[in-house]
């Protein structure tokens, strides 16, 4: 068992909000994880699920339960409207990063970090190698970045009508390539990886990370993210993931075991005022 039990809220019940809460009230407690509550826009969907008295129906009301990091997996909005007053209770692990994009906002939330003494956490979630991304960047080395997602058309949820022409066997299709800061609102919740690389490569940031992606209806089990890095004096790297993933779905599956890490800190994490990449 645990030596010290960290109290987590979760905001969200989709996919990957069931996954989370399931496996702190199962596992938590050797781990050293309790659920404080969890919260979904709509609460029927909690109930028989997540005991009575951890389901949170006000938002709001997060305050009133006692909490040390408050994880959202739901949507950017809940990150521009609540984030500043997670920061003011609890540590935030924020897994819609695609918010971020917003530079008033990302400020915001960095000075509420640093004025409470919690943290800011972003989560690598499907990135492979982001903490290499980040070193780089801290060097002061890096140079450029290039993300590609490629996902089967049913999987994106775009703001726009880019997709609603698309048709079974039509092959790949180029959605957008540009900034990420510019893709963040055509796709948010489908970019929250290049977040998670424009929050590494923070000399770039989101303005400076290019992004792409690609809607391939031969893509029926697997999200693909690619990430070119480069850097000083010929550096490059390349790394392409494979993640599974049903159709229709918005996260691949090894998607969820990284945000479950993310929340496994050796206690150390959780206890300085500023911005952390997970």
């Amino acid at each position: 068992m645990a030596q010290y039990t960290h109290k987590i809220g979760v905001v969200g019940y989709g996919h990957l909000g069931q996954y989370l809460v399931e496996r702190i009230i199962k596992d938590g407690a050797g781990l050293g994880l309790t659920l404080a509550f969890a919260w979904n826009r709509n609460p029927h969907k909690l109930k028989g699920l997540v005991p009575d008295h951890l389901i949170l129906e006000d938002l709001s009301a997060f305050k009133t339960r006692v909490c040390e990091v408050i994880v959202e997996v739901c949507h950017p909005q809940i990150v521009k409207d609540f984030g500043v007053q997670f920061l003011s209770h609890a540590h935030f692990l924020v897994g819609s990063p695609s918010a971020l994009c917003d530079p008033e906002l990302n400020q915001q939330l960095r000075q509420a970090a640093s004025l409470h003494g919690n943290t800011l956490y972003i989560p690598s979630g499907a990135l492979w190698g982001g903490q290499d991304i980040q070193r780089l960047n801290d060097s002061g080395a890096l140079t450029g970045v290039f993300v590609r997602m490629s996902k089967h058309p049913s999987c994106f949820r775009l703001t726009e009508d880019t997709l609603s022409d698309w048709t079974e066997g039509e092959g790949r299709r180029v959605l957008f390539r540009g900034s990420v800061a510019e893709l963040c609102p055509l796709a948010p919740n489908n970019v929250n990886t290049m977040a998670a690389v424009a929050v590494a490569a923070g000399t770039l940031g989101f303005p400076g990370v290019i992004g792409e992606i690609v809607s391939d209806t031969a893509l029926r089990d697997y999200h693909v993210v690619e990430v070119e890095v480069s850097g000083a004096h010929g550096f490059s790297v390349h790394t392409v993931r494979r993640n599974p993933a049903q159709l229709g779905a918005v996260t691949g599956s090894a998607t969820y075991n990284s945000f479950w890490h993310s929340l496994l800190g050796d206690g150390q994490r959780w206890c300085h005022g500023r911005f952390l990449f997970l």
